[in-house]
């Protein structure tokens, strides 16, 4: 019902919206036929309303829908914040460059940027380009329909290509986080291999004033149904494809799709050329006979950037037992997500249910952070938030070490293992 609910929001917002502007352009016509001073100047304030809040849509958008809960007002505990000021902490997903805010400057709004980062020692994300999301999305069976990212795009004022192309939209994302990395003064770098990760950590643990992100894309819709695609996007710096986001698309079928499809055959082509190139593959969102096709082909570790399991709380967005297991059996991850339909009711509590569930199923070494940050969600907290994790866990009976695993380790391990050498 709530999904429901939400989609005739979103097709009630967009009525309205229509409906005023034919009522502005009304008047005015009304005005100028009947040469009335009154209507004309009513519709001409209508219009320039109308034109504000538009052109303000971007922002409008990513105030409301990216919303951090207040924090307690309690300090984390001497031992947490020990704790967490020691430990690389790695999270696998955020939506950011989507957003029209300055990734360098601090900010009220949103998740995510380079000051709160660095106040929440959150060492890497990565950092996702999503291209396409239907009008009318649900976790369901959402259709191919009107896309909900153009608006966002052109108000935004991007170069006129990504108006159209999904893979210029994704390369403009990408460029937005190299001219963030360029304009940082070293404070914040791109990682593209498996050395400068290394040595990236390495300089990391003696400066806590640094930040870096791997470049991500959150649905294979953006290759446009061209193989050598991949290749373009790896030449950009991307390293991870997520598969499948709102929409079945062309390599397979997502859990919200309506087919719900495997890896069709150009799919194949695309893992194929993924894993020669050494790319993470990400099979978030993705329908779970793309899951098995994908677990079948796969020669490395498998991720899944931002869930949850089942067995706490069941939707077509979370993970079967036997999927978290047959993902940690490739070696890789399940990170587990910070908002209600990726984890249920509750919050802090329920994330850390979520990553204890999964830890005693699989282990701890397969599972990790999966916020969906700047993702238009509802967070408990943003990522200078992150020690109320390291907090929770320890007072859940982690051991330090699995702590370590969950913040941040895991998620160095599988990167290090599926990124190219250098």
């Amino acid at each position: 019902m709530r999904e429901r609910l939400h989609r005739w929001g979103e097709w009630a917002a967009f009525s309205l919206l229509g409906i005023a502007y034919v009522a502005g352009f009304a008047l005015v016509s009304a005005a100028i036929v009947r040469r009335e001073a009154a209507l004309g100047i009513a519709g001409a304030v209508v219009l320039a309303l109308l034109v504000w809040v538009t052109v303000k849509a971007p922002v409008i958008i990513m105030t409301a829908f990216n919303r951090s809960g207040a924090l307690s007002p309690t300090p984390v505990s001497d031992a947490a914040r020990r704790l967490h000021a020691s430990i690389f902490v790695a999270d696998l997903h955020a939506d950011t460059m989507m957003w029209p805010r300055d990734f360098l400057a601090r900010d009220a709004r949103g998740h995510v940027d380079l000051p709160r980062m660095i106040a929440g020692n959150a060492a890497l994300e990565i950092f996702t380009a999503t291209t396409k999301t239907p009008v009318g999305m649900n976790f369901d069976a959402t259709p191919d329909t009107l896309d909900m990212i153009t608006p966002l795009v052109i108000l935004q004022g991007w170069p006129r290509a990504t108006w159209t192309s999904l893979l210029a939209r994704a390369l403009h994302m990408g460029r937005r986080l190299c001219d963030y990395a360029e304009g940082s003064g070293g404070r914040f770098r791109i990682i593209e291999n498996s050395a400068q990760l290394d040595a990236y950590v390495e300089e990391r643990a003696a400066n806590r004033e640094l930040a870096a992100g791997v470049l991500g894309i959150q649905g294979a819709q953006c290759l446009e149904g061209r193989v050598e695609n991949v290749e373009v996007l790896f030449a950009a710096g991307f390293r991870l494809i997520g598969l499948a986001h709102f929409f079945d698309n062309e390599v397979g079928g997502s859990a919200h799709g309506v087919a719900k499809g495997g890896l069709t055959l150009f799919g194949r082509e695309v893992l194929e050329r993924m894993q020669a190139l050494r790319m993470v593959i990400d099979l978030a969102h993705a329908a779970p006979a793309l899951i098995d096709d994908v677990l079948a082909a796969a020669a490395g570790p498998v991720i899944v950037s931002h869930s949850g399991p089942k067995g706490v709380h069941d939707t077509n967005r979370t993970l079967s037992d036997d999927h978290i297991r047959a993902i940690a059996a490739t070696g890789g991850v399940v990170g587990i997500g910070f908002w209600r339909d990726a984890v249920g009711p509750g919050g802090l509590a329920a994330i850390v249910r979520a990553i204890g569930y999964v830890a005693e199923l699989v282990g701890d070494a397969h599972v990790a952070l999966g916020s969906d940050y700047d993702g238009m969600i509802a967070a408990p907290f943003d990522i200078a938030g992150l020690p109320r994790i390291t907090e929770a866990l320890l007072d859940a009976g982690f051991s330090e070490q699995g702590i370590r695993n969950v913040m941040g380790e895991n998620a160095l391990r599988v990167l290090r293992a599926c990124l190219p050498p250098g």
